[in-house]
């Protein structure tokens, strides 16, 4: 026997003897229908009421995870007819409703049959219930509407949860208290509809007929819009794990990170990597890695505002959270993930990295490239871990994701993670490191350097102070001047900067960090090399750092001005600083872009 006619003969307890009584059902109601008299008015009106049905049946709303195809106001046709016109009546319209619509639609036998055969059992019930219920006041109409409608409901539900639970193989109870919390308010509105109409009938059957038309507009209206919303919804969500895409982080994250800013309170963004995914995928198989991504978004969702932004990763919003709090939230995370029976895959981990704002940053860019960088620490670092951003000792995986980079984009955002890490532990104002390369580059573009040596010249700038990452915070910030003990520590910077790219395969960028503070009259350091010794993209960068240092503000002295800081660079022309890189910063500097400075003239042949 296959499976699928194996789960068939598991309905049959069920679908049998509905059918069998529901069949019963209709023969009594058809046989007492029949020999009864009838005006034309009451035939034209079950007429009308049975057109209506068909067509709201046709066109039903649908309920979000509802295990049928949604509700229809076929329902407050069919119990009007209940009310207004007797039980044997009100079974025929229900039961005919769904048999004819879903004859129409070729549905499987055994289902047409189902469904019309319990329809038909909830008419009869609800119609023998309401008849021990006389009178046509406004008090007893209302009564037998609200009877007829809740005792319709019961039935319904629990004739269809009891097929449903047995085909999922799932608990009875529980699809009932799911289908209840999903239904009952919709059908209570539909009561009222009833309500209205059964009154309308009773007054003038002319005007209840009219209102037909209304009734079926709005439903087909509440249907387009809730397409459109469905529509809307599907443009932002995943549809492998059901969490918001890509599209819809960013635009949650501006939402939030806006609300944070005005407002003064704190905003973490948690990034979440499987580690380790492409193994599963290679060992196990697509369908294999999609339940381990369904399964860990599942537990995403208990922390917080959940999406997935493509592949193996993810993101948490969670405003209000101050570090140690979402930190503790990211853990929570990686724990119940690594929990996770996975069966014959073995254990899955995470690995997570947070950044918050405004603490580390304010614009949405660089607070993703900060917190990207923190979950690249947790993988770098042994994985199945979660980081917060630290300046401090991010940089040390920005390093070895420089080195890693294959493209230009990753290298150039590689080295502005370092950059902003050595500057938020020195005595410049603002980004030193940034002004710096963008000088460089402009001085560099000056002097005719090509299109890859403009690339260099951007990373080694960005770069040029790295080496002070592996210096003492205290000597970087020391309020007063350095003694000579301090200075000899702080040259060395550029030698631990050489060591540290070197070992990366970071060349000639590693070399033009390293000679960087090298003098053109062979009085710099560390090698003092002289004139044209000095590789060029040193020499340029020497002259944009002093530049950019003599016109910051440092703890123990102001900042120059523009032209005070230009006129020393000139004076220092052929002994300090290249000439023809002094003079392309006269040029790029001046007040027309193309006439260097007079002095030059004299410097350049020193």
């Amino acid at each position: 026997m296959s499976e699928s006619a194996a789960a068939r003969r598991s309905l049959f307890p069920v679908v049998i003897p509905v059918c069998v009584a529901g069949l019963a059902t209709v023969v009594a109601a058809a046989l007492s229908f029949g020999m009864a008299t009838h005006s034309v008015t009451v035939l034209a009106g079950l007429a009308a009421f049975l057109g209506a049905s068909l067509l709201a049946d046709r066109f039903p709303v649908p309920v979000d995870d509802l295990d049928a195809n949604g509700v229809s106001l076929a329902f407050v046709f069919g119990l009007s007819a209940i009310v207004l016109f007797g039980w044997a009546a009100g079974v025929l319209v229900v039961s005919a409703t769904p048999a004819v619509m879903q004859l129409l639609e070729r549905r499987p036998a055994v289902r047409i049959a189902y469904n019309s055969f319990a329809f038909a059992l909830t008419a009869a019930s609800a119609g023998l219930v309401i008849s021990a219920i006389g009178g046509v006041s406004p008090a007893e109409t209302a009564a037998r509407v609200v009877v007829a409608t809740y005792v319709c409901y019961v039935v319904n539900v629990l004739l269809i949860t009891a097929v449903v639970a047995r085909a999922t193989r799932s608990s009875w109870a529980g699809v009932i208290a799911s289908s209840v919390r999903k239904t009952i308010l919709p059908f209570t509105l539909m009561g009222s509809a009833v309500l209205t109409l059964v009154v309308l009938w009773q007054r003038a059957p002319l005007l209840s007929v009219a209102l037909v038309g209304p009734l079926l507009a709005i439903q087909l209206y509440q249907r387009a819009l809730l397409r459109a919303l469905r529509a809307v919804r599907l443009a932002l969500t995943d549809p492998l794990t059901g969490l918001g895409n890509h599209r819809h982080f960013h635009e949650r994250l501006a939402r939030e990170l806006e609300h944070a800013l005005r407002y003064d309170r704190p905003l973490a963004l948690c990034l979440v990597d499987v580690d380790d995914f492409k193994r599963v995928n290679d060992r196990f198989g697509h369908p294999a890695g999609d339940s381990v991504l369904s399964q860990v978004s599942a537990r995403l969702r208990q922390t917080g505002e959940a999406f997935r932004l493509g592949g193996d990763e993810f993101a948490v919003l969670l405003p209000g959270f101050e570090a140690p709090d979402a930190l503790t939230a990211a853990e929570s995370i990686i724990d119940r993930i690594a929990t996770i029976d996975f069966g014959h895959m073995g254990a899955v981990t995470v690995s997570a990295g947070i950044a918050i704002a405004p603490e580390h940053a304010r614009e949405r860019d660089e607070l993703l490239r900060l917190v990207d960088s923190a979950l690249y620490w947790a993988k770098e670092y042994g994985k199945n871990r979660a980081r917060v951003y630290r300046p401090d000792v991010v940089e040390l995986a920005d390093l070895r994701r420089l080195a890693s980079a294959g493209d230009r984009a990753g290298r150039l955002r590689a080295a502005a993670s370092l950059a902003r890490a050595v500057d938020a532990r020195d005595v410049y104002t603002g980004n030193h490191s940034q002004r710096v390369a963008q000088l460089a580059v402009r001085l560099a573009a000056r002097l005719g350097l090509s299109r890859e040596e403009l690339e260099l010249t951007q990373l080694a700038a960005s770069l040029h102070d790295v080496g002070k990452l592996a210096l003492p915070e205290d000597l970087l910030c020391k309020p007063e001047q350095l003694t000579e003990p301090e200075w000899a520590t702080l040259r060395q910077h550029a030698q631990i900067g050489f060591r540290m790219l070197e070992s990366l395969g970071v060349d000639p960028v590693a070399k033009w960090v390293l000679h960087h503070h090298e003098r053109w009259d062979g009085s710099g350091y560390p090698d003092s090399l002289a004139g044209t010794e000095i590789p060029v993209g040193a020499r340029i960068i020497f002259v944009a750092d002093a530049f950019d240092a003599m016109t910051s503000d440092r703890i123990y002295r102001r900042r120059r001005s523009r032209d005070e800081a230009l006129a020393e660079i000139l004076r220092c022309a052929g002994t300090q600083f290249d000439p023809s890189v002094v003079e392309a910063l006269s040029v790029e500097l001046g007040p027309d872009g193309t006439a260097a400075a007079p002095e030059l003239q004299y410097a350049a042949a020193v």
